[in-house]
């Protein structure tokens, strides 16, 4: 198996979405999502791509779902974390891009964790689960702003072997 890395942006509070949407408006981390995720299996649970409502461009698309019914034209349909990461084989590094279930399975597998800290405290109903600091390293840590005027923070770590 290739390399699995999460990618999430989470508020202070360890919200992540409401109502299936993100609760906040982050140009500057969408972009960074796009190129470090193009090219590349993005791995998201159904409800995460029907927030969506298209596939992502220059990416495969694998969506997790218990559905076994579930079908949909232009991305692969998987009905585990694990089913999707073996539909992911040849890729150097897939993504989970979410949800909140797929992240906590994920958190299990990962090698990877990309994290934009968002300065925020915002109601929500789907949160990340924290990290064991004893698991990860940080490997980077870059402290920003957005053209809004809202802090945020990328962060990088591997998983210690």
């Amino acid at each position: 198996m290739g390399n699995l890395s999460l990618i999430v942006a989470v508020a202070n509070n360890h919200v992540i979405g409401i109502n299936n949407t993100l609760p906040w408006h982050l140009p500057e981390d969408l972009k960074r999502f796009r190129a470090l995720t193009t090219g590349h299996h993005i791995i998201m649970g159904r409800k995460t791509y029907e927030s969506l409502g298209r596939l992502l461009p220059g990416r495969t698309t694998v969506i997790v779902t218990r559905n076994k019914d579930y079908k949909l034209e232009g991305a692969l349909v998987a009905h585990s974390l694990q089913a999707a990461l073996d539909l992911c084989l040849n890729d150097p590094e897939a993504f989970v891009i979410g949800g909140a279930e797929l992240y906590q399975d994920g958190l299990k597998l990962a090698n990877k964790l990309y994290i934009t800290e968002v300065d925020l405290e915002v109601a929500g109903d789907a949160f990340f689960s924290a990290i064991d600091m004893q698991k990860w390293l940080e490997t980077s840590r870059e402290a920003h702003t957005s053209a809004q005027g809202l802090p945020f923070t990328y962060l990088s770590y591997t998983r210690k072997v």
